[in-house]
């Protein structure tokens, strides 16, 4: 497991701006569109391209275009959503599939309860989107729905990470939990 922080000055003002208790909800729901498009600019960093020959107004040359097959993003239903369209704006093409998860009141363990994703994800390269990496129950749980799919590239984007969520990430994918 490779993890970015991104700590740019623009995302650290945002996020300040964010977590403040008197920000009103629309200007919440604009920042949150806004450190996703930040967010995903980091988090795209290794998407998989492929060349492209075209021709501009001085001569042919050879460029580059998302390869196919194209990236999946994956918002985990319902807070992930609000992540969505500040990555879709700098990835148009990418499909988009969803992933519902809540926890059992019972046995605190997420459960699935709504998905949309292709049946093989082989070869894809997916965005996981998640707002909170809290106790990190969400998030594992829905990697690994992906992986029993066939993903072997999933990125995981989060606006915020509490030291336990991102602690049970890390044990699950070193292997110990």
């Amino acid at each position: 497991m490779r993890v970015h922080v991104a700590d740019h000055p623009l995302i650290t003002h945002k996020l300040t701006v964010l977590r403040d208790e008197s920000t009103p909800s629309p200007v919440f729901r604009s920042l949150v569109e806004e450190l996703m498009t930040l967010l995903a600019y980091e988090g795209t960093r290794d998407v998989r391209v492929e060349p492209v020959d075209i021709v501009t107004p001085v001569a042919p040359m050879t460029g580059v275009r998302i390869a196919e097959p194209k990236p999946l993003i994956v918002p985990i239903l319902r807070a992930g959503l609000g992540m969505l369209e500040g990555m879709t704006k700098l990835l148009p093409s990418a499909e988009v599939g969803f992933l519902g998860m809540a926890r059992n009141e019972e046995t605190l363990e997420p459960t699935t309860y709504a998905e949309r994703l292709p049946d093989d994800l082989s070869g894809r390269q997916c965005f996981v989107l998640d707002p909170m990496l809290a106790t990190g129950g969400s998030l594992v749980a829905a990697i690994e729905f992906l992986l029993k799919r066939g993903a072997t590239d999933v990125t995981a984007i989060c606006i915020l990470a509490a030291p336990e969520g991102f602690a049970r990430s890390n044990r699950r994918w070193r292997g110990e939990t």
